[in-house]
């Protein structure tokens, strides 16, 4: 991961707006810039980037592990032991140290959608002022430089490879998470065989049934599936950091004539944005294309969210493609498009696929089938 050249786009950021420093918290921009990742942030990580050094704060037992993976020039380790009490107790500690060197009034660049207000006091005790840098970090993550593309393509093809392993096993009186668990060995097996000594990050969320399927982010449970079931099959994989997403509606046994028709809206609405979204086109006109096949059918006010958003490090990611969005869409960037459909009493509808803009074109980077036909499993072929 290219972190010196990202650092250097940083800098360059300080020295347009006037900045003396940055201060990232959101922990996946430290990752990006730092090459740093922990397990949990509940011990606080603070990342400084100064004109000439950076600068990680983080918690003893993080150290060897920065040492190992980030680039920072220095080190400031506080402990959470007797032994190690005089050595710093606190990241706040830390920080105060850090930011002793500013006079009074220097600027320091930070992202207000993270900086805790413990931090911010710290600033305003002496003297300094806070700009955001949210806009510039989010412009600089949404375009992905080859290295990033590549991970999130290899990521694409597993992401598929699991999705298709628990669609093609899904049977009568299996558990949402059971289903899971098949794709996901799936993954496992392959990562394993073909990516030795990579991280991986994955998710995986089935729900079930006309209630389930209309909440659009529920965790997989231990609901069983039923014979004429509707089921949201949604999948990420992210290889050594980075993300894509693919996502399926299918049935066990043949949906109600409603079912199929919100299906073939929602099939076709995702197929139009699909074709639509290329470098040049605006984010709101992506969304248009998906929303107008939806509103044209009559279904427009089962719509309860955007069309797709950006992926990479994060779940989900800027840019937005929503309604209100007036970006132009740049190469380099990577959506998932998702548009769905939720109709109460009917069952929830939503297929998602990742796409990377190159200027060769829109390159969709995962694949399973998306018709109704594929999608319909046959009861006789399922039932346990």
């Amino acid at each position: 991961m290219n972190t010196a050249k990202r650092i250097q786009k940083l800098r360059s950021i300080l020295e347009e707006k006037e900045l003396d420093a940055a201060i990232v918290m959101n922990f996946e921009n430290q990752y990006y810039f730092s090459g740093l990742k922990a397990i949990t942030y509940s011990r606080p990580i603070v990342l400084i980037v100064e004109p000439k050094e950076t600068a990680l704060i983080i918690p003893s037992l993080e150290e060897e592990h920065a040492k190992d993976k980030s680039t920072a020039d220095k080190l400031y380790v506080y402990h959470e032991t007797k032994h190690h009490s005089g050595e710093g107790k606190s990241h706040l500690e830390h920080l105060a140290t850090a930011m002793s060197g500013y006079a009074e009034g220097a600027k320091i660049g930070v992202e207000f959608s993270s900086l805790p207000v413990k931090l911010e006091r710290i600033l305003v005790e002496k003297g300094l002022e806070a700009v955001s840098l949210d806009k510039e970090i989010a412009d600089m993550r949404s375009i992905k430089d080859e290295e990033e593309l590549e991970l999130i393509k290899e990521s694409g093809r597993l992401v598929s490879l699991a999705l298709k392993a628990s669609i093609e096993n899904a049977r009568v009186g299996m558990s949402e998470m059971e289903f899971d668990q098949v794709g996901t060995h799936a993954l496992f097996t392959e990562v394993a065989e073909h990516h030795p000594d990579a991280t991986l990050d994955y998710f995986a969320m089935s729900p079930s049934g006309l209630a389930r399927t209309n909440m659009p982010h529920v965790f997989s449970n231990t609901r069983e599936f039923e014979e004429k079931e509707i089921v949201i099959h949604s999948r990420q994989v992210g290889l050594k950091g980075y993300r894509a997403e693919c996502e399926r509606t299918f049935f066990i046994g043949e949906p109600t004539e409603e079912q199929a028709h919100a299906f073939e809206v929602m099939r076709k609405a995702q197929a139009a944005a699909l074709d639509f979204i290329k470098v040049g086109v605006t984010a709101k006109e992506v969304n248009e294309a998906a929303r107008t096949i939806i509103a044209e059918a009559g279904l427009e006010e089962y719509i309860n969210h955007r069309t797709g958003h950006g992926i990479g490090i994060g779940l989900h990611e800027e840019p937005s493609l929503r309604y209100d969005n007036d970006l132009v869409l740049q190469e380099g960037m990577v959506f998932c498009v998702e548009p769905g459909i939720y109709i109460p009493g009917v069952g929830g509808f939503r297929h998602s696929d990742t796409v990377c803009l190159t200027k060769e074109g829109t390159q969709l980077i995962t694949e399973y089938p998306s018709d109704l036909k594929s999608l319909t499993l046959k009861e006789e072929s399922v039932n346990s």
